[in-house]
Order: structure tokens, then sequence, then C-alpha cells
């Protein structure tokens, strides 16, 4: 890019991730970081968001979020929380909920975690509460029995997609405060998927029944 046209640099260095500092006027609005205009962008987000402050993106997604929540049980600091968190960033969810200890393992989560709304309750009954006051389907997502195949059900617009911790599954009380159970067709030898791919499945599955695709990127 000419340096008389405004806009992204790009960076010098082979293989560098991001864009480089701004180049001509720079752009009006609170949404843009001093900062980043200045030394550039090398953060993990979409072109749309680049050079944006933090809170500024927050923001913005919170105003796009689809109306479905994810919970996931961490019982003892289970590793898939992460990549349960960017998943749901990118899909666009309206809160992640972590139910049980409050520490979780970070490091899948890309540093996606800054841009979503993260909610922690000790028990299931703070979960649960929190979804029977804002009209959440609870949709628990576990090889139970009566749980219908994912692949033949048409999953609540308005909901709250439960996942248990690897290994155990859902906790007891959370499958019974559940109004729909849902399980994923398998045709392997292992008796469950990781909670992590399990909800990437599962967010995909709501999106194609509910999102508008022209909001996509």
């Amino acid at each position: 890019m000419s340096t008389s046209e405004p806009g992204p640099s790009e960076w010098s260095v082979p293989g560098q991730v991001g864009v480089g500092p701004w180049e001509g006027p720079l752009p009006d609005g609170d949404r843009w970081d001093p900062e980043l205009l200045e030394q550039g962008d090398r953060r993990n987000v979409v072109d749309a968001y680049r050079y944006w402050r933090r809170e500024a993106v927050a923001e913005d997604l919170a105003a796009r979020a689809h109306p479905f929540h994810v919970a996931i049980e961490n019982l003892g600091h289970d590793h898939n929380i992460g990549t349960v968190v960017r998943t749901a960033n990118a899909f666009g969810a309206g809160g992640v909920h972590i139910v049980g200890r409050r520490r979780w393992n970070r490091r899948g989560a890309m540093v996606t975690d800054r841009y979503l709304a993260l909610h922690h309750h000790p028990e299931a009954a703070g979960l649960v509460g929190f979804a029977r006051e804002h009209g959440l389907a609870l949709v628990a997502v576990d090889n139970l029995p009566g749980a219908t195949r994912l692949e033949r059900t048409e999953l609540p617009r308005d909901c709250v997609l439960l996942f248990g911790s690897e290994g155990p599954g859902l906790s007891p009380e959370i499958r019974a405060a559940a109004d729909l159970a849902v399980s994923i067709a398998q045709f392997g030898s292992t008796r469950s998927i990781n909670a992590g791919v399990a909800a990437g499945i599962v967010m995909h599955s709501w999106v194609r029944r509910h999102a508008d695709l022209s909001d996509a990127w």
C-alpha cells in the first residue's frame, strides 16, 4: 500500500501475523486504539476489528451475539474449556458459563475470552437460575438414556448448550434440570468424543438452523 493512501501497512518481516502501523491520516472515533494504530496490530482478530480497542470489539460482538449460551462444567480443571470458549467466540455465542471451579486453563482460548461475556457459577443451581431468569432452554449434550439424536433434533433458538467435564460427563444436577437432552451420532469404538469437539459440532448445528449467514465474516 502506498503511504499516500490511509490505512494499514503490511509487515516487513516475512511470516509476521497482522498488519503494521496505520499509514496516513489517523481515523476518527473512540473505537480506535492509539497504540495499535502507531505500532501495528498483531492480534488474532478478523480484519474488521483491526486497530480497535479490546473493549470496542467486545461491545460490538455483544451487540451482534446470538441468543444461545454455552455452559461447561469445570470439575477437574478441564483442559477443553479453552477450546470451548474459542469456539463460542467464533460462533457468536451470547455468553459462556463455567460451572464449578472458577480457575480454568485459558491457553486454548487464544485470548478470545477477553471478548466474550464470561459467567461463573460455583454450583449448577446458579446456572439453572440464570437460564430460567432469561428464558433460555437448557440443552444437555451427552450420551444420556432417552437423549434424542442431534442430527434429528431442532435445537431451541434461545438456549444454553450444556457440556460436562471430560470423562464423567454432565453432573446429575445438570441432567435433572435439562429441558432437552441430545446426543451426537457416533460410529466408532470410543464411548464419547472430546468435549471441545462436541461443543463445536453442536454450536455449528445451532448456526445452521438459526443464524443469519449474511452476518458472518
